[in-house]
């Protein structure tokens, strides 16, 4: 067998279903990503990002991130889709027009950090090390020790209900605070009040060729030139 061959059947044995799914969510990450960025409707955005979030979940459960998709797909795709509708009934519908001269700095910072997050990645270990730090160490402990020390069936349960349940305590805190915030600022009794907000749609040429016709019209008749008599 030549060595290309070899390299052949090596890649062809590599490429599972998984591996091609994970690329086909990725892409649609990149997808969704640069239709929110073009995007001027806000409700779109919206939808966008639960549907960036609901992918993302899906994700996280290919990379066996059961309990992390579980919290991707509750408050991202769930609470956080619900806060922004909410939001624009006391917003306008419509991204306010941006002048070219704004956009450069922040996508500069969205550069550089995604820049450096790259870099980063390239430290990390590979998916499954056993040699890797979330595998050695503590992580060992608490397979060895939580059918024993707590009884419960699923480890990741035992370590968020029990060695971690102050912090999961705090972050409960934290999504309830941060929604009952939005509430007091959204809500009925808010300093907006509740009360809605006009948002005209943008005149299109049709729009605006006619609305010049019947501005040309009126001016027409309140000053009519000579020769032509008032109707």
């Amino acid at each position: 067998m030549s060595p290309v061959d070899a390299t052949t059947v090596a890649y062809e044995a590599h490429v599972s279903p998984t591996f091609l799914l994970d690329l086909s969510l990725l892409a649609m990450l990149v997808a969704c990503a640069f239709a929110m960025v073009t995007q001027r409707r806000l409700f779109a955005v919206a939808m966008l990002s639960g549907v960036y979030s609901f992918v993302s979940a899906l994700f996280f459960v290919l990379m066996d991130a059961v309990d992390v998709a579980f919290t991707e797909a509750a408050v991202g795709a769930g609470v956080s889709t619900v806060l922004v509708l909410s939001g624009m009934a006391l917003a306008s519908r419509r991204e306010a027009p941006v002048s070219k001269q704004r956009k450069i700095l922040p996508l500069l910072v969205v550069a550089i950090v995604g820049a450096a997050l790259i870099y980063a990645s390239f430290d990390l270990p590979a998916l499954g090390d056993p040699n890797s730090p979330a595998n050695s160490y503590v992580g060992t402990a608490y397979i060895d020790v939580s059918p024993t020390d707590i009884t419960v069936p699923n480890i990741v349960t035992g370590v968020l209900a029990s060695y971690r349940g102050y912090d999961t305590m705090g972050e409960v805190l934290v999504v309830f605070t941060a929604g009952l915030a939005c509430l007091m600022l959204l809500g009925a009794g808010s300093i907006r009040g509740g009360r809605r907000v006009s948002d005209q749609a943008p005149p299109t040429p049709l729009i605006e060729a006619q609305q010049t016709f019947e501005q040309e019209m009126k001016a027409r008749a309140d000053h009519p030139e000579a020769g032509e008599e008032r109707t």
